[in-house]
C-alpha cells in the first residue's frame, strides 16, 4: 500500500500568465503557495483473485479489466504512459476540500498519482520532474485548458514566486521573514462560496481571447512583480497589507475582463458586502465563477467582522505547507 499526500494551493498574484500560450512567447510570473489542505492518493497492487484488474474509487467507482476501458481521463492517461499492465491496481482518491473549487485539486491529484506510480516502481523522481510530467499529462496528452502553476505549486509546496518562459520554469522560494509571512497569512480569509464550477470551460474562453487581451496579461505580470517587491520591501505590516490589497483589487478587475464567465452577479454582490464589512480586497481563486474566494483584512477586528457578516459561508483556516507532494506510507 502506498499513500501520497499532496497539498492544494492558493494563487495570490499572476494567475493567467502561466498559460503556455502566453509564456512561450512572453514571460509569466505567479506568487502562490501550497497550503495545509491535501489530496490523498492510495495505491496498491490488486491481488489476482479479484474478477477485475483495476478498481478505482474517487467520486465514482470503476471496475474494469483493462486500462483502455478506464473512464477517468487522468488515471487512464497516467497508467497508459507509466504502467506496464502486468498487474492490476487498486487506486483511491480523497481530498480535504471539494474539487473544482479553485485550489488546484485536479493537478494535485495528477501529481499525487504520478508520485505514487513512481514509488510503486521503487523509482525516485524530483519535484521539478514530477511537476513537468503532470504538465505533460494534462496539457499534451489530455489537451486540458490549464496553466502550468498548479503542478509546480502542489509538487513543491511552500510560498513561491514561479517564473515562466519558453526556456524553463523556475521555482523561486519567497525568502521573507516568518513574521512577515505570518502577518500576510493571518490577514487572509478563505471562504467557500458553496458551489463548484467547470474550470476547463472558463479557461478555454480566456485562452481563446488571449491575443485580444494582450495588455491585460501584461498587467497581470506587472502586478505580480509589484507584489513581489512589496513582500521584499521594508514597509511595516499595515502598509504591506494596504499595498497588497490595492494590487489584489486591481488583479481581480483585470481577471474579470479576461472572460465574462469569470464572475456573476452573486459573486459581485458577495465582494461588495465583504468590502463594506472588514475586507480590504478580494478575488475568486482559480478560473473563477465559484469555488473559494480569498479576502484580505487589515486586522483581527476587521477579520472577525467579515467572518461574522459572511457566516452563512464556510470559512477555511489554512497555513503554508512546506513539504509539497510526498509519500507518507509505503509498504
Amino acid at each position: 500500500m502506498i499513500i501520497v499526500k499532496t497539498p492544494l494551493r492558493i494563487s495570490f498574484f499572476g494567475g493567467g500568465s502561466d498559460f503556455p500560450k502566453w509564456y512561450l512567447k512572453n514571460s509569466g510570473q505567479v506568487i502562490s503557495a501550497g497550503i495545509d489542505k491535501y489530496t490523498y492518493v492510495f495505491i496498491r497492487k490488486l491481488p489476482t483473485l479479484f474478477s477485475y484488474k483495476y478498481r478505482l474509487r474517487y467520486f465514482n467507482n470503476e471496475y474494469t479489466h483493462s486500462i483502455n476501458k478506464i473512464k477517468h481521463p487522468t488515471i487512464k492517461a497516467i497508467l497508459e504512459h507509466m504502467h506496464n499492465d502486468k498487474f492490476g491496481l487498486d487506486i483511491a482518491h480523497n481530498s480535504d476540500l471539494p474539487a473544482q473549487s479553485g485550489l488546484g485539486s485536479s493537478s494535485a491529484f495528477t501529481v499525487g498519482l504520478i508520485q505514487g506510480i513512481y514509488n510503486l516502481k521503487k523509482a525516485n523522481i524530483s519535484k521539478y520532474d514530477l511537476a513537468q510530467k503532470a504538465i505533460y499529462i494534462e496539457q499534451d496528452v489530455l489537451k486540458e485548458n490549464i496553466g502550468s502553476q498548479d503542478q509546480f505549486s502542489t509538487s513543491f509546496g511552500g510560498f513561491n514566486n514561479i517564473k515562466f518562459n519558453k526556456k524553463k520554469i523556475i521555482v523561486e522560494p519567497m525568502k521573507i521573514s516568518n513574521q512577515k509571512l505570518n502577518v500576510f497569512i493571518k490577514s487572509c480569509v478563505l471562504f467557500f462560496t458553496g458551489f463548484s464550477r467547470n474550470a476547463d470551460e472558463i479557461e478555454k474562453d480566456k485562452i481563446k481571447k488571449l491575443d485580444q487581451n494582450y495588455r491585460q496579461y501584461e498587467t497581470i505580470c506587472l502586478i505580480a512583480n509589484e507584489a513581489k517587491k512589496i513582500f521584499y520591501s521594508s514597509v511595516n505590516s499595515d502598509k504591506m497589507i494596504d499595498e497588497l490589497s490595492k494590487l489584489l483589487s486591481e488583479s481581480w478587475i483585470v481577471k474579470k475582463n479576461l472572460s465574462e464567465k469569470v464572475s456573476n452577479a452573486s459573486i459581485d454582490e458577495l465582494l461588495k458586502i465583504a468590502l463594506q464589512n472588514g475586507a480590504t480586497a478580494g478575488k475568486l481563486l482559480g478560473a473563477g465563477a465559484g469555488g473559494f474566494m480569498l479576502f484580505l483584512t487589515r486586522n483581527s477586528k476587521d477579520k472577525k467582522k467579515l467572518i461574522e457578516k459572511l457566516k452563512k459561508l464556510q470559512t477555511v483556516k489554512f497555513k503554508i505547507d512546506t513539504l509539497g507532494s510526498h509519500v507518507i506510507y509505503s509498504k
